[in-house]
């Protein structure tokens, strides 16, 4: 079974990003990291229940890194929003192997004493236009949400619109963690939240 992980936020450049959501939850985001594999570079917020929310662009300061970067940021225009979600696996390949699906073969990622693997697609398209999940397997205990300063902030529901809808239904709507919501429509994702500041809502 799928566990929710987290969601990103994608951005052209990371203080806008970083900008959005802060403006948007009320809260300030804690320090990230650089991916130095993708050349790309993050901030983060923990939120309750084991879960947090990254906001993630192309680092200007780092080299091309001779491939397709995750969450298709090589092809990603305009204001910030929420461009995929991540689900936690603890067998990976296991995962990537009975799917119907191709969401891309395992990478193996690291940051300080972060450990895990990602199916990252050649292209760095995911299906279904990008709505469908990213996959992560995290090695060890060691996990960003354990780690960031508390923020009060929880996701209570995690809507997947998309005309194909049903299909993504079908393949995940077993997973754990905030209630999903899959609605057949143009594509769109929008997390919601109780915060400090009331309900909020990011698309």
């Amino acid at each position: 079974m799928f566990a929710f992980d987290h969601i990103a936020i994608a951005a052209e450049n990371l203080k806008d990003g970083v900008q959005y959501l802060e403006g948007s939850l009320g809260v300030t985001m804690a320090p990230g990291g650089e991916h130095v594999l993708m050349s790309t570079h993050n901030r983060l917020l923990g939120l309750l229940d084991g879960l947090y929310l990254e906001v993630i662009a192309i680092n200007p300061d780092a080299p091309d890194p001779g491939r397709a970067r995750w969450f298709d940021l090589d092809n990603f225009r305009g204001a910030p929003r929420i461009t995929n979600w991540i689900l936690r696996r603890d067998d990976l390949a296991g995962a990537i192997a009975t799917l119907p699906i191709s969401v891309g073969e395992p990478v193996a990622l690291s940051r300080g004493d972060l450990r895990w693997q990602m199916a990252v697609p050649a292209d760095g398209k995911l299906p279904y236009d990008n709505m469908a999940p990213a996959l992560i397997e995290w090695e060890g205990d060691a996990h960003p949400a354990n780690r960031l300063p508390p923020s009060g902030v929880r996701m209570t529901g995690f809507d997947i619109q998309h005309p194909e809808a049903e299909a993504l239904q079908t393949l995940f709507s077993a997973t754990t963690g905030p209630a999903l919501q899959f609605q057949t429509g143009d594509a769109r994702f929008t997390a919601h939240f109780d915060t400090a500041n009331g309900p909020r809502s990011l698309s």
